[in-house]
Parts: structure tokens; C-alpha cells; sequence
């Protein structure tokens, strides 16, 4: 029951923000392409420079799953970093430790990933983790526990049953799903994340 609580929910974020969050979320929209309510069909006035900020921030921060304090945080330390303020937040974002067991394929969604991480079944450079916003450095390996790898979650992880509803692995991930490991091989690109977001609005919401 809980979990058709949240699954509900998700899709209605998802089609509130106008980007499916997970997988059941996506089937919802293709039969449903507009909003909720029974006002989701009507034609909506246009909405003010804010609020289309303000929209843009949320769509990064639920592909994430993320708490608008974090949120801030990774910003200030992206307005700190030499470079794009905008890419450098969704680089520093690419980098934490769930959004990596995502892309990696070790999980279907950004909530499983964090919920693997949180209940200690991945590890870094063989080292337990239990904090989804641990930030992955160039050449650490994540990978499954030994005592988890029998698990069905990861068994089903293993033979590729994922990658159906997945983007395909981004070229600064170096993937051995069979062996339920992956490196990150460098910083990840903003042209090669896999997320839905303007981010120059989103640094325009925090810059306000």
C-alpha cells in the first residue's frame, strides 16, 4: 500500500513538473502528456520569469531527489569552482555516490539507489558507504558488497534488467554490471549527464 502511496505521488510530481521521475512515471505520461488535476487540459496563462526559474530548480532537484538545503549547498560550492556555474552544479550533482549506482545500473531508480547506499550495500574503493551524497572521486570503484551480491535486487541489476528504462552508461563510467562494479574513470560533463535541466535557470533562480 505504501508503495503505491509513493509511486502515485511520483507521478504526479512527475507530470506536475512536466518529466517523468521514474519508469512507472514515464507510462503515466505517454497515455497522460499534460498536467494533473481536472484542470491539466485547460490551456494555462503564461507564468512569470520566477515561476519558470522556480520550475526549473525543482526538475533538477527531484531528478536527484534531493533536500533544498543540499540543493543550496552544491550551488554555493558550484559558484565557488572555477568554470560554468551552471555545469559545474550538475557536475558536482553527477557526482555523488546514488546518482552513480543509478547510471551505473545497479538500481532503477534514484530513490533505490539512495535506499542501497543508506541500508550499507555498496562500497567504495571496498570501503562501506552509507551516505547517498558521498562525493565519488576520479578512479574510485563502487560496487556491491559480498555479503549483498546474492541479493535479487542485484541479481536482477546483474543481467542487464535495467538498462530497458535506462540512458546508456555515460562515457565517464567504466561499467562490469555482471560483477556489479563500476569506475569512475574521470569528472563527469554536463554534455554527457543524463538529466532534464536548463541549468543557467537554475542559476538564475539562486542569483535572484
Amino acid at each position: 500500500m505504501a508503495n503505491n502511496t509513493r509511486a502515485r505521488r511520483k507521478v504526479r510530481i512527475s507530470r506536475a513538473l512536466g518529466i517523468a521521475l521514474t519508469p512507472k512515471a514515464e507510462k503515466y505520461m505517454e497515455r497522460r502528456p499534460y498536467g494533473p488535476g481536472q484542470h491539466g487540459r485547460a490551456r494555462k496563462k503564461q507564468d512569470s520569469d520566477y515561476a519558470v526559474r522556480l520550475r526549473e530548480k525543482q526538475r533538477l532537484r527531484a531528478q536527484y531527489g534531493i533536500r533544498e538545503a543540499q540543493m543550496t549547498r552544491v550551488f554555493e560550492e558550484a559558484r565557488r569552482t572555477s568554470g560554468l556555474t551552471g555545469e559545474n552544479l550538475i557536475e558536482l550533482l553527477e557526482s555523488r555516490l546514488d546518482a552513480l549506482v543509478l547510471r551505473s545500473g545497479l538500481a532503477r531508480t534514484i530513490a533505490q539507489a539512495r535506499q542501497l547506499v543508506v541500508h550499507r550495500h555498496i562500497t567504495v574503493d571496498g570501503a562501506r558507504v552509507d551516505r547517498p551524497s558521498f562525493r565519488v572521486k576520479e578512479g574510485q570503484t563502487i560496487a556491491v558488497h559480498e555479503r549483498s551480491e546474492t541479493m535479487v535486487p542485484f541479481q536482477v541489476a546483474a543481467a542487464g534488467a535495467h538498462r530497458d528504462v535506462l540512458p546508456a552508461v555515460p562515457g565517464y563510467l567504466d561499467v562490469k554490471l555482471e560483477s556489479l562494479q563500476a569506475r569512475l574513470v574521470r569528472r563527469p560533463k554536463r554534455s554527457e549527464v543524463p538529466v532534464t535541466c536548463e541549468e543557467n535557470l537554475v542559476v538564475e533562480y539562486y542569483a535572484r
